[in-house]
């Protein structure tokens, strides 16, 4: 059986702020994809419960524009067609409601946004192919 892996590679120039939005944008998105990833609720020794946390590490990758634009083509390939990927972009980030975001982007072509943050998930040495030279955002 594959091992299941994923990723999140954000814009390491945004400011912290959106780094932190980017990043529970993505990790929702990909929750609400593939819900498999979430584990069962957690009651500890004073009995207070806590909702399931996701079951495999989600380390978040440093990237920038240009490295976002071409990691989210090959995603877009035949070749990694089997990988769950979730974008977070400006067009998004500047929209106040999800009517107006669908507005704008379906009036978008790709040369017209930018990338703040790719969310993958999938086979292990599929997403180790695309992420393994990326460093930790730190």
């Amino acid at each position: 059986m594959n091992q299941i892996k994923c990723a999140l590679i954000i814009d390491e120039n945004l400011p912290r702020g959106l780094i932190a939005n980017t990043a529970a944008i993505l990790g929702a998105a990909l929750g609400k994809n593939k819900p498999e990833l979430l584990g069962e609720n957690v009651t500890d020794g004073s009995q207070i419960q806590h909702l399931g946390i996701v079951t495999v590490p989600f380390p978040i990758l440093k990237g920038n524009p240009a490295l976002l634009s071409e990691l989210r083509k090959k995603l877009m390939t035949e070749e990694f067609s089997d990988i769950l990927t979730v974008d977070f972009t400006d067009v998004a980030q500047s929209c106040h409601t999800y009517e107006a975001y669908m507005k704008k982007f379906q009036a978008s072509t790709a040369s017209d946004y930018q990338y703040f943050g790719v969310g993958i998930c999938g086979e292990q040495k599929k997403v180790s192919r695309l992420t393994g030279s990326l460093g930790l955002l730190r």
